[in-house]
């Protein structure tokens, strides 16, 4: 059996971080803490990652990178542009079930804490895997007729505002149904709102 390379270790590190920051917040979670609950000495975690800013930054960059390989993949698609918004609709929502640290991340840590990653992730450099490949799947809409033309950062708001609005009522549990059952209405919706007229 083969030893854990360095990049597998980091990213077993970066898994148990994500759960606490998504759960205690940026400032409440320490590199103790995260030590702590990998089974690892302090000493040792700053050996991959120097300071907890440094993890933060990393983590948005794992997390920006999972969200644009699954949209490249339904981009890749040869599908609708409807149908790519509800695999885009049920690909969040599903991540968002599965892996609820992930969103949680993004929502509560890196949007809500911006002073942490003013140094490092200025405009959209930390979510660029993502951001092109919403920047392709608007552009080829457009193209094809089916969105209508429009500034980018309105269509990517109104799209990631309804997704991580849901996410967040779901995460409060308010929502009567499950998320999932959710998901034909809203990709529907965003639809009615980008498409061409």
């Amino acid at each position: 059996m083969a030893r854990p390379t360095k990049e597998d270790r980091k990213i077993s590190i970066m898994t148990k971080a994500l759960e606490l920051f998504s759960k205690e917040g940026f400032y409440q979670t320490t590199m103790p803490s995260i030590a702590e609950k990998i089974g690892m000495s302090v000493g040792n975690l700053y050996n991959y990652f120097t300071s907890k800013e440094m993890l933060a930054k990393d983590l948005i960059l794992y997390i920006a990178n999972i969200l644009g390989d699954e949209i490249r993949k339904i981009n890749e698609s040869p599908i609708s542009t409807q149908e790519k918004i509800e695999a885009i609709v049920h690909m969040y929502f599903r991540i968002a079930k599965d892996r609820p640290e992930t969103i949680e991340y993004f929502l509560r840590v890196y949007l809500s804490n911006r002073e942490v990653f003013q140094n490092c992730c200025e405009g959209m450099i930390c979510v660029s895997a993502f951001v092109t490949e919403m920047m392709i799947f608007f552009e080829e809409g457009v193209r094809c007729g089916e969105l209508r033309d429009q500034d980018f950062f309105s269509a990517f708001g109104l799209f990631m505002g309804y997704l991580g609005g849901m996410v967040f009522i779901n995460g409060e549990n308010i929502l009567p149904k499950p998320l999932e059952s959710y998901e034909h209405t809203i990709a529907e919706n965003i639809y009615y709102a980008l498409k061409s007229r």
